[in-house]
């Protein structure tokens, strides 16, 4: 069941996805429409989902699931994993790789490996007051708060001196 994102609850489960480029405007107008029928077929042991998504700077997509009508199932987790990555193949780009970081560069979104990201902290290329993206948020109320925040806020620091 889709429903506008902004309707979900604060404690929505959400997965977020960042790809290693940006999407073209007619690769997100795709990508939409697949999620929007995805999410409307979304299911859990037969029950519907209520379920939204977010994308944000052509970049990342956020998958939300308000847990209070039906909770996530090891299955319909797998679904959604499996859609993920047929977005990979059908648009050539890689969103599942958790050990690379997003940040900001002014207005535009940098992509780096962690090794990268970790070299550039040292050499103080990136600082506490650099935007970063944790894709480790767990809930909507988190991503809302606490996604695009100074490398201060978040796992990032550990990589600061």
């Amino acid at each position: 069941m889709l429903v506008p994102f902004d309707s979900l609850s604060e404690d929505s489960r959400v997965w977020i996805y960042q790809a290693n480029r940006s999407f073209t405007e007619e690769e997100l107008q795709e990508i939409s429409s697949r999620l929007d029928q995805f999410i409307e077929r979304w299911t859990a042991h037969g029950g519907d989902l209520k379920a939204s998504y977010d994308i944000k700077y052509k970049r990342f997509i956020t998958i939300a699931l308000d847990q209070k009508l039906n909770a996530a199932t090891g299955c319909s987790i797998d679904s959604s994993v499996q859609f993920i990555q047929q977005l990979e193949k059908d648009y050539n780009v890689d969103l599942l790789d958790k050990m690379n970081v997003s940040y900001k560069q002014g207005e535009f979104v940098a992509y780096k490996t962690l090794t990268d990201f970790r070299k550039m902290a040292k050499d103080k290329a990136v600082s506490m007051n650099t935007i970063v993206f944790n894709n480790l948020v767990n809930t909507k109320a988190e991503y809302l708060t606490e996604w695009e925040v100074p490398a201060s806020e978040s796992w990032h620091k550990r990589f600061m001196k």
